[in-house]
This record gives C-alpha cells, structure tokens and sequence, in this order.
C-alpha cells in the first residue's frame, strides 16, 4: 500500500524548537550570507513561534512526544476525549516543554468552533506560526463503483472541510504570526500523476481535494505558506505492521520541512523526505 494513511481526528499545537531541523528544503539570508535550516528554525523560536498541528493516535503522538522533549516548546494537543487520551496525557510527566490538551474533533464543525476559544485564551497576544493539520479517516479499499455514500461524505467532511474550516478560523491568529505556515498531511494515493490506479478510491478522492484546497490557499494568501506533505506508509495502528517506515523517521522528517520552507515552497506537494510528489 502508499503512503499517507491517516489514524483518526486529533490535533496539536506546539512552540518553537531549535533542535529539530537539520536539513533544509529552502534557506533565508541573514548579515549577508544563507541560514542554514537549525539557524532559520532557532530565528523562528526567537519570534515566539507556535504550531498548531492537527494530529492523530500513532503520528500524532510521536509528533507530540518529539516536541515536548524540548524545553523551548509549548503544545497544544488535540483529541476527541482528552479524558480517554491516557498515552498522550501520560506525556505530561516526562515532558520538558509546556504540554496542554484541548478537546477537539475535525469531523465536527461544533467541535472546531469551540475549540477556538480556548486555544485563543493559551495563545494569548502570540499569533499562530503553523497550523498542521495531521487528522484524516480512511474508508478502506473501496471502488469508485463500490462504496459508501455516507462513508464518503464523512470521509470528506474530515479530511477536506475539517482542514478548510480550521484554516479559516484560526486565519486571524496565523495573520498575527511572523511565520504563518500552514501544513496539510496528504498521501501518495492523492497523486493523479503517480498513478495508484483504483485502490482507496474515496480516501484518494478526498486527500486529492486536500491537495486542491492547499494550493489554492497558497495562490490566495501569498503572505503565507501553505503546503501539503505526504507522511509515508507508516508502522501505527491504522498502516499496520508491514508499512515501510516507523512512526519516528517520519515525524523527524516532517518536522525538517516544516521548520524550513520558505515562499517559494508554497502551494507545494512534499514527500516526508523532502523530495517534491507530482500532482
């Protein structure tokens, strides 16, 4: 199978780290000569920077344990019940950095809404340097001549509109930000150009849609950068046990992209490794 499968609808949000980009997919310049990706990442923490990353059970997670191993970081996490969320409260006792958990479901306008305020009371003043939205359900390996109507529209509902309405309404805290980075988790099985052929036909329908949605907040919002980045087949729960990746090499390589795109990888489609997917 490809890559990108997604866990289930959690999200996080995280601040600044210096430690975790290493290798750059673009550079800035500064007193004459170019930065590399640690230094632009560590200009960033200077800033007050703050990630909102949209996250999961498996990816989601190791994304969250990476974070708050850094003393520079505060993350907001994500999760439907965050009273049930026994792994990701237990990283409360282990984390170096700040680690806050907020109740919130992508396939819930309700929930999405809600969430805003008590988000915007954590941020305070400080805007939103990324919003990283992770979360997606698959369907299974359906047919575009055999599936579920109403597992497609909840299919979209999550992986499209969920992504879509959380970039509207946190739009005012991203302005607020010198960063402004906004991160959709796609899948392989999005590229047309790559040719999967039938499988997965309603989760490729809909991370195609994801795909569209990026692009056009790249060429909308040109103050900002907005990419999609395809996480691999991964070893969580929902990829299973013969995936090709653990869950964190991936997150590691995300992570490197995240902190050090510039404009011009905007409206972009990434693999985890950096290296550009066609569309």
């Amino acid at each position: 199978m490809s890559s990108g499968v997604p866990e289930t609808r959690t999200g996080i949000r995280l601040r600044s780290q210096r430690s975790l980009a290493s290798s750059a997919v673009g550079t800035t310049r500064r007193q004459g000569r170019d930065m590399d990706a640690t230094e632009l990442a560590w200009e960033h923490c200077r800033n007050g920077q703050v990630i909102y990353i949209c996250t999961s059970r498996g990816i989601g997670l190791e994304l969250v344990r990476q974070l708050v191993a850094s003393p520079t970081n505060i993350v907001i996490a994500t999760c439907r019940s965050p009273s049930k969320a026994g792994a990701l409260q237990a990283l409360r006792s282990s984390a170096k950095g700040e680690l806050h958990v907020v109740e919130l479901d992508t396939g819930s306008e309700t929930s999405i809404r809600e969430s805003v305020p008590v988000v915007a009371a954590i941020l305070g003043d400080r805007g939103l340097d990324y919003l990283y939205n992770n979360a997606g359900i698959m369907e299974g390996n359906d047919s575009p001549f055999d599936f579920s109507y109403s597992g497609l529209l909840q299919t979209l509902q999550t992986n499209v509109a969920g992504p879509a309405l959380l970039a509207q309404l946190y739009l005012p805290y991203i302005e607020k930000s010198k960063r402004k980075v906004i991160v959709n988790v796609t899948s392989g099985l999005a590229s047309i150009g790559t040719d999967f052929g039938e499988k997965n036909a309603t989760y490729s329908v809909s991370k195609t849609a994801l795909n569209m949605l990026t692009y056009k907040q790249a060429k909308t919002r040109l103050d900002l950068i907005s990419y999609v980045v395809d996480p691999g087949w991964v070893k969580t729960d929902m990829g299973g046990a013969d995936a090709a990746m653990e869950v964190q090499d991936t997150v590691s390589r995300q992570l490197k992209i995240a902190t050090s795109v510039t404009s011009k990888d905007s409206g972009k489609f990434f693999r985890h490794d950096g290296e550009e997917i066609p569309w």
